[in-house]
């Protein structure tokens, strides 16, 4: 499965991580990887919880398939851009700290259409605004 894309955004475990990196053709460049961080601790989304992070970081930099580029987090939705900006901050210096330990990381994916440029000015380099271009989902339509 894993020939056929080239980033997976949501690593949360280690066992998915690794199931990846055995299935990665070895004549393919390696799988970028962003690990997942549920910033806002939700139950209803995945994620590790960013303790976990230093050390599901130096397993998956281990994995010769993979390329550990980054952190990936959906945050819970708040409609008050001071703290929108005080979690992606957050989730900005975690993401420096990691940059630290690996050079190469270069992707911080954060902020989505309501909170993109609260994520853009804490230090976001990918955000998702699938609904700011297109418009809100119709869940109505079958």
């Amino acid at each position: 499965m894993a020939e056929h894309f080239d980033w997976c955004h949501t690593i949360d475990r280690l066992r998915i991580a690794t199931r990846l990196n055995d299935q990665r053709p070895a004549e393919l460049p390696p799988l970028n990887v962003l690990i997942q961080i549920n910033i806002s601790d939700e139950n209803s989304k995945s994620g590790i919880q960013l303790a976990e992070l230093d050390e599901l970081a130096a397993a998956v930099a281990e994995l010769p398939r993979l390329r550990l580029r980054g952190l990936m987090a959906i945050p819970a939705p708040e409609s008050e851009y001071v703290r929108q900006f005080e979690v992606a901050r957050q989730m900005a210096v975690a993401f420096a700290g990691l940059k630290t330990r690996y050079p190469h990381i270069d992707t911080l994916s954060l902020g989505m259409s309501d909170d993109m440029e609260a994520a853009i000015a804490a230090g976001s380099t990918m955000v998702r605004i699938g609904t700011a271009i297109f418009g809100a989902r119709d869940y109505s339509k079958k």
